[in-house]
């Protein structure tokens, strides 16, 4: 029986990334099974710290039980902090809470001081994080490692829920060509600063093709030319959908080894065209398609490692097609009717 939903979203002004892409592919998947759709985004920010608290309470005193007074038959909520939401018949698909006061925290990656004044605001978010995702009636994470970081900070239990790609069934395999391939946006956490020392240091003159955009591209650029890499590296920025179906499916193999990645829709879209990823063993959620010398070549975090595996693939093609065989199969269950039949009361 179709269903009134509403898919609940934060949404920070001029940026998009993997969570929105997630929304959007909900927001589809629930309307071609006939269910009448509506996503509310509001926007958050996170600096200062003191805006935080606010930004989660205007989740909380908004009405989605009625529209109009016509009844809202349930809600799933997404990114931080559209959980605060009220509503009798919520469903959680946790993407992830706010990392810099989670496993981010104590880290360079982390804003939050160690002062009063941060400690006592990431006491407020773990309290109210607690309270609100507990009151769900379901609680689904996008992967294992979401669902663990939950587990790990305040104690609650997440089902693993995988989200397809945008581009699932598009994705197709062809040649393995002469570049690798990242798909990342250009920010510190993705780590295409490792990339770059890395291609610096293998015996082949590997070509790289970056797409994506972000506040980093600019120091990496400089990076680029301060490590001499020249005409190697290519950064392309955002491109259409049909240019980077087919870069995927003509690279060697795909780089994506960000720190402690929630799930990785880089490195789902890399398998699903059969590509080998090469990725880090710090890479969180990667880790859960990416097994080393199955389906993609797994390193330390660091450049000569990197560089190694990169050399790899790029003198013996026999191998990448090897490990990219491999691919399609490890990320096929991943499909929008499972992910449904489990959010969908």
């Amino acid at each position: 029986m179709p269903k009134r939903i509403v898919i609940c979203t934060a949404q920070v002004p001029f940026a998009r990334g993997g969570a929105e892409l997630l929304v959007d592919g909900l927001r589809d998947a629930l309307q071609t099974h006939g269910h009448l759709v509506d996503v509310v985004a509001l926007p958050y920010a996170w600096q200062p710290h003191e805006r935080l608290i606010p930004s989660a309470l205007a989740w909380r005193l908004l009405d989605l039980e009625y529209v109009n007074g016509i009844p809202v038959d349930q809600i799933i909520c997404t990114k931080f902090p559209s959980y605060a939401a009220r509503h009798p018949r919520k469903v959680v698909w946790l993407v992830h809470q706010h990392r810099q006061a989670y496993d981010w925290y104590g880290t360079p990656l982390s804003d939050f001081a160690n002062t009063p004044e941060d400690r006592a605001i990431r006491d407020q978010l773990l309290r109210m994080d607690r309270a609100t995702l507990g009151e769900a009636q379901r609680l689904f994470a996008i992967s294992r490692n979401v669902a663990t970081r939950l587990k790990r900070f305040i104690g609650l239990d997440a089902q693993p829920l995988y989200p397809p790609s945008r581009y699932a069934g598009r994705l197709h395999s062809g040649p393995y060509g002469d570049y690798l391939l990242s798909d990342a946006r250009l920010d510190a956490a993705k780590r295409l600063d490792l990339l770059l020392r890395a291609l610096a240091r293998t015996r082949i003159p590997v070509r790289c093709v970056f797409i994506g955009a972000g506040e980093e591209r600019a120091r990496l650029e400089r990076l680029a030319s301060d490590l001499r890499l020249g005409s190697r590296v290519e950064f392309r920025g955002f491109v259409p959908d049909d240019e980077l179906i087919d870069l995927y499916a003509s690279a060697r193999a795909v780089y994506y080894a960000p720190f402690d990645e929630d799930y990785g829709f880089t490195a789902v879209q890399a398998l699903a065209a059969a590509r080998p990823v090469i990725t880090a063993s710090d890479a969180g959620g990667v880790l859960e398609f990416v097994d080393h010398g199955v389906t993609g070549l797994v390193a330390p975090p660091d450049p000569d490692a990197l560089a190694a595996h990169i050399d790899a693939l790029f003198e013996d093609v026999a191998r990448a097609e090897r490990l990219g065989a491999a691919g399609p199969a490890r990320v096929a269950d991943i499909s929008w009717d499972r992910v449904l039949q489990a959010l969908v009361l």
